[in-house]
């Protein structure tokens, strides 16, 4: 084996090496663009489900609550749940005496 061999088996480890390197590299750049390009992708996304929602946004039905407090407005001062709308008979609150307290 002469000089010129040894010449070009170095060149050919070289060139082995610089394809490998080579190599490392782009797989290097085909991650990081993978990585880039699915966080594009999340960003888009959220982008488009705020944007959706802002589409969707729930309004309240004014109509149901002014109904409702039109209906509670009609049972008056003496109108709660527990007592209806004629309030409470005063004769119930006698406990057998002639006053409201009994006595």
């Amino acid at each position: 084996m002469g000089v010129s061999a040894a010449v070009v088996a170095v060149a050919s480890v070289a060139t082995a090496y610089t394809t490998y390197q080579n190599g490392q590299d782009a797989k290097a750049a085909q991650q990081q663009a993978l990585q880039q390009s699915k966080a594009n992708a999340d960003k888009t996304a959220a982008m488009q489900e705020q944007e959706i929602n802002k589409a969707n946004a729930k309004q309240p039905d004014t109509v149901a609550m002014m109904s409702s407090n039109a209906a509670s407005a009609r049972g008056g001062e003496s109108g709660t749940m527990l007592t209806g709308t004629s309030g409470i008979d005063p004769s119930t609150l006698n406990l057998g005496k002639n006053t409201l307290l009994g006595g």
